[in-house]
């Protein structure tokens, strides 16, 4: 079965198994394309599609082609993958997804840089105060989809993304293979950035 029909027919451990048989960036690209016309409204396949994503390394090297720092460099992509996964359903097929994809990338690395530059004195309009309770707000929405997370999942992300330990240091701590901890990491970013898809209320009232 082919990943298309795998899509059409709603079998998503076809899609997977089609999936980890792709080798060249052309397969992954037409994969992604394909996924992210079957993405919206169903949180399976964007988590599959956040996934596959995740494992092609490309967001990443969109995200530290533009800076520097390592810790920025990962918020950075942890940002554009929650983005992404909600923005989905915006992807009209015209175009590669990772153009699209490096658009999305390249305005979290410009809301990270504004974050990092916005030093000015407190206001005494409601702005600043309005923006603290919304950075709250996600903090706690993304902390809650990692919290929901089985155990083999929830350990190395955080253990990546919020501690920032390295992988080697995982895999020793955890005594799994880089490999496998890389996997379950990307698998582990999948799964909370479909979360928040199917919990933003943007989507609600949209069919699944």
């Amino acid at each position: 079965m082919t990943l298309g029909q795998a899509l059409e027919t709603g079998d998503i451990s076809a899609a997977r198994r089609s999936l980890r048989a792709l080798t060249t960036t052309e397969e992954h690209d037409e994969a992604l394309a394909a996924l992210a016309q079957h993405a919206s409204g169903s949180s399976e396949v964007t988590e599959l599609f956040i996934e596959t994503l995740d494992g092609t390394g490309v967001v990443h090297r969109f995200a530290s082609a533009a800076l520097l720092d390592k810790a920025s460099v990962d918020d950075v992509v942890q940002d554009s993958l929650i983005s992404i996964a909600e923005s989905i359903g915006s992807y009209n097929g015209r175009g590669k997804v990772t153009t699209w994809v490096h658009s999305i990338v390249r305005r979290r690395v410009v809301d990270h840089l504004r974050r990092q530059r916005e030093t000015a004195p407190l206001r005494e309009d409601n702005a600043p105060a309005a923006r603290m309770s919304s950075m709250i707000a996600t903090r706690r929405t993304v902390q809650d989809a990692l919290a929901a997370l089985p155990e083999i999942y929830r350990v190395p992300v955080t253990m990546r993304d919020i501690d920032g330990v390295p992988y080697a240091e995982i895999a020793e701590q955890l005594d799994r293979s880089i490999g496998t901890v890389k996997s379950q990491v990307s698998r582990g970013r999948a799964m909370v950035a479909a979360s928040l898809q199917e919990n933003n209320p943007a989507n609600w009232g949209k069919d699944t």
